[in-house]
């Protein structure tokens, strides 16, 4: 089980915001921490900036403490805000989205993820702060490199734990701050994810073989109907469970999932396939994609979930695949672009559309 917001968050509320580096100041993290009914002091805090702080930015926070830490740990990590006020307003819905993960829905999951000991976020969702686990010495996944096969398998024993504890849970649609796509909400994805494909094919075409070329070209008209078919299995979708969203530790079953910006509900085998399809070599997903799924579907079953078989999980898996190009695609086209983003992006096209081919994705999802 995850563990979970350590306070209220009415006490975390009545904190101010430090969503900037200079404000995670030892007087700050003290009244944070003593919020959540840790007695302690901060005397003194070191800063070190993690990651490349796209969609928000992240600061290593060294802790020395004033007496006994009382087993709280020497460093967090603060996830704070990035840009300027027109970026931050652009994209408060994920913000909103992420805290609100941590605060509302993270508790009652059995997913691994840091876990967060104060979470605080203005009306506007302009302004946020998470004061999480500092997962070091777990590194992060590699989207290029790819994984091992037991690497994936830790993966989606774990991805199991975000679905399984929610599946099918009805009161999930009263979280307000929750994605759910309508029949209008699927046609605009299919939309933008057209004009996102064209810019993609402009961009990377000519580095992709011709056949992933007309692959791609043919997916936006079957998206609207492909993201509201099978409504009968939802569940909290992760949307972006990938190897770079991924924290490795140094057991063999030690992995954690972060950047929880991009909930959504829906069908929870979108969020196996686009890992499996990304994240495994092609002849490695080939050859252990139905164990891998099986050992999913048994974590579920271990969970509580009863109402799905082996099989119908296994062609979910195969009818979740167009979830691989769909963010890969939006994400090239509306990403800031980079050599390694190049490289990823171009990894991730081809390692789904070889899954697409190999699994008559197509003919199922145009069977529904």
């Amino acid at each position: 089980m995850t563990d979970h917001v350590d306070q209220s968050s009415e006490r975390s509320e009545a904190i101010p915001i430090a969503d900037h580096p200079d404000a995670l100041t030892p007087e700050w993290l003290t009244t944070a921490l003593r919020s959540n009914g840790h007695d302690v002091t901060v005397a003194a805090v070191e800063h070190t900036p993690v990651g490349t702080g796209q969609m928000g930015s992240s600061i290593r926070c060294a802790i020395t403490y004033d007496g006994d830490a009382h087993g709280l740990p020497s460093s967090f990590v603060a996830k704070l805000p990035a840009g300027d006020a027109g970026r931050r307003a652009m994209i408060a819905g994920i913000h909103r989205a992420e805290v609100s993960f941590y605060r509302d829905l993270a508790p009652t999951l059995a997913v691994r993820t840091p876990r967060c000991y104060h979470a605080g976020l203005s009306d506007d969702a302009c302004e946020f702060v998470l004061l999480l686990e500092d997962l070091a010495p777990a590194v992060q996944g590699d989207q290029i490199a790819g994984c091992s096969v037991a690497e994936a398998r830790a993966g989606v024993v774990n991805l199991a734990g975000l679905h399984g504890p929610r599946w099918c849970d009805p009161t999930l649609v009263e979280l307000d701050w929750m994605t759910t796509v309508d029949a209008e909400g699927a046609d605009m994805v299919a939309a933008v994810t057209a004009g996102a494909t064209e810019t993609f094919l402009d961009v990377y075409g000519d580095r992709l073989s011709g056949q992933d070329v007309e692959l791609l070209a043919s997916l936006p008209p079957l998206l609207g109907g492909w993201m509201l078919a099978r409504p009968e299995r939802f569940g909290p979708l992760h949307g972006d469970y990938r190897l770079d969203n991924l924290m490795f530790g140094p057991g063999a079953d030690d992995v954690a999932a972060v950047d929880w910006q991009t909930m959504t509900l829906g069908l929870p085998a979108r969020d196996l396939a686009y890992f499996l399809s990304t994240s495994l070599l092609p002849s490695d997903r080939a050859a252990h994609e139905r164990d891998l799924v099986a050992d999913y579907h048994g974590e579920l079953v271990r969970l509580g979930v009863s109402s799905s078989s082996v099989e119908q999980c296994f062609d979910d898996y195969r009818f979740g695949m167009l979830q691989g190009p769909l963010i890969t695609i939006v994400g090239a086209a509306y990403g800031e672009r980079t050599d390694r983003g190049d490289e990823m992006f171009l990894a991730m096209a081809s390692r789904s559309c070889q899954a697409i081919r190999e699994l008559e994705v197509l003919s199922l999802v145009a069977g529904g």
